[in-house]
């Protein structure tokens, strides 16, 4: 972010409104986020509170603190991208992929090309990378993790978590997958060389393809009716004709068919052609 003049913001006769529309516009064009394809109220509430926390008055003053503070910044995109995450999240629905989609997949390819977008820390592609390894097929199974906020790529990188992330994985997993570590649990080693982590703006940047399986799972809430459809088509793009795109379980997708998509199991969606 690049420092710039206070600008007709410091006029207190500026609204919030303008404030806060003003910051979206210097945001964007100081790191290509771009605030307004989120959900403006849950979005602006949870900046105003950040803001405050440090007493800033304006969302100008917050900026210009912003483009001077690297650690501002980083509590910014933590905030901003929602990093709640764990294990095996929704156990069923993993389950179904392991059982049942996973399998199919193994019959079909002899590699298999996985994507487990906006991957926060990365509880989400190990426990993709556990599962791939209890179905034998790890080493033969691209595994792509992205997500916008280096902080997290980095904590994702490290595998280092506390035990309430791992209360869903079933204790086998557990003890195979993890080793204590200072009061923490650390992700094995086979599992770290198993998953590239690569930062992406999902928004902004243009997907790769040839997808069997994406895996995009309580993001997608976040953001707006319109950036939401277009996220789908662009996912639906990236899938190879078959291929599936695994969402969390408040994300159901209404009319798939508008992306060429249909429905494959709960919060399974298939590319039709």
């Amino acid at each position: 972010m690049g420092d710039r003049d206070a600008g007709p913001l410091a006029n207190a006769s500026f609204s919030e409104d303008e404030d806060f529309a003003r910051f979206i516009v210097d945001i964007k064009r100081s790191t290509s986020i771009d605030l307004s394809q989120y959900k403006e109220n849950q979005m602006r509430r949870r900046l105003t509170t950040l803001r405050m926390k440090y007493g800033y008055a304006s969302f100008n003053e917050y900026f210009k603190a912003l483009s001077a503070d690297a650690r501002l910044r980083n509590e910014f995109l933590d905030r901003m991208t929602i990093n709640v995450s764990e294990f095996w999240r929704n156990p069923n629905r993993w389950q179904v992929l392991k059982d049942k989609f996973l399998p199919q997949m193994m019959k079909e390819y002899s590699r298999l090309n996985i994507w487990s977008a906006a991957c926060s820390t990365g509880e989400e592609p190990y426990t993709l990378a556990m599962i791939l390894d209890a179905l034998g097929v790890l080493e033969r199974t691209s595994l792509l993790a992205t997500d916008i906020d280096d902080g997290v790529l980095a904590k994702a990188k490290e595998g280092v978590y506390l035990e309430r992330s791992l209360r869903d994985v079933p204790a086998d997993f557990q003890k195979k997958y993890f080793t204590p570590s200072d009061g923490a649990f650390k992700v094995s080693e086979q599992l770290k060389k198993a998953v590239k982590l690569q930062k992406q703006n999902l928004l902004l940047d243009v997907f790769g393809d040839k997808f069997d399986l994406i895996v995009c799972r309580n993001v997608m809430i976040y953001f707006t009716e319109e950036a939401k459809h277009q996220l789908y088509g662009k996912f639906a793009r990236s899938l190879k004709p078959g291929g599936l795109l695994f969402v969390g379980s408040t994300e159901q997708i209404f009319s798939p068919g508008q992306y060429g998509l249909e429905t494959a199991d709960t919060f399974f969606y298939r590319r039709i052609n």
